[in-house]
């Protein structure tokens, strides 16, 4: 009934894994490439979460 009022999860995890992305890439810059792998690792399993959602009609 009151389904507009949900939040979208395909958004949400979306922004966590532009976060971590980001925060990934600021990592390598500084040449911590260990910290680097790891938040890589970790955007991938979200990304992995986003593409097991159903898409939107």
């Amino acid at each position: 009934m009151l389904g507009f009022l949900k939040g979208d999860p395909k958004k949400k995890l979306q922004k966590a894994y532009e976060d971590k992305l980001g925060k990934a890439l600021h990592a390598q810059r500084n040449g911590d490439l260990r910290t680097h792998g790891t938040l890589m690792e970790e955007a991938e399993k979200i990304y992995a979460e986003i593409e097991k959602l159903p898409a939107k009609k």
